[in-house]
C-alpha cells in the first residue's frame, strides 16, 4: 500500500508560481511511474504530466514549457514545479502512482489533491 499527500497548493495571481509536492509513505515509489492530474469545477479530471521510473517525462500540452515534473527519490516524493500560472489552471491537483500512460484508471494510487486557485 502507498499512501499519497499533496501539499503546496494556494491562491496566486496569474504569472506566479506553485511548487506542489506528493510525499509518499508505506513503500519507496522510485521504481513507479507517477502522474499529476487536475480537475477543475465541472470538469472531468484532466492529464497534467508524469514521470517514469527511469525518469522520463510526458507533459499535456496545455501545460508544456510552463511545468516541470521531478522526483526525489531519496525523499519517496515528487514536485511539480509551476511556472506563469494562468487562471485556467485552477484545479485541485491529485497525485497518482503505480500508473502507466496518461489514463487516470491506470493509477492505484491516488492522493486527496491539493486546491490551486489563479485569480486574473
Amino acid at each position: 500500500q502507498v499512501q499519497l499527500v499533496e501539499s503546496g497548493g494556494g491562491s496566486v495571481q496569474a504569472g506566479d508560481s506553485l511548487r506542489l509536492s506528493c510525499a509518499a509513505s508505506g513503500r519507496t515509489i522510485s521504481r513507479t511511474n507517477v502522474a499529476w492530474f487536475r480537475q477543475a469545477p465541472g470538469k472531468e479530471r484532466e492529464f497534467v504530466v508524469r514521470i517514469t521510473w527511469s525518469g522520463g517525462t510526458n507533459y499535456a500540452d496545455s501545460v508544456k514549457g510552463r511545468f516541470t515534473i521531478s522526483r526525489d527519490n531519496a525523499k519517496n516524493t515528487v514536485y511539480l514545479q509551476m511556472n506563469s500560472l494562468k487562471p485556467e489552471d485552477t484545479a485541485v491537483y491529485y497525485c497518482a502512482a503505480d500508473g502507466g500512460t496518461w489514463k487516470l484508471y491506470e493509477y492505484t494510487y491516488w492522493g486527496q489533491g491539493t486546491q490551486v486557485t489563479v485569480s486574473s
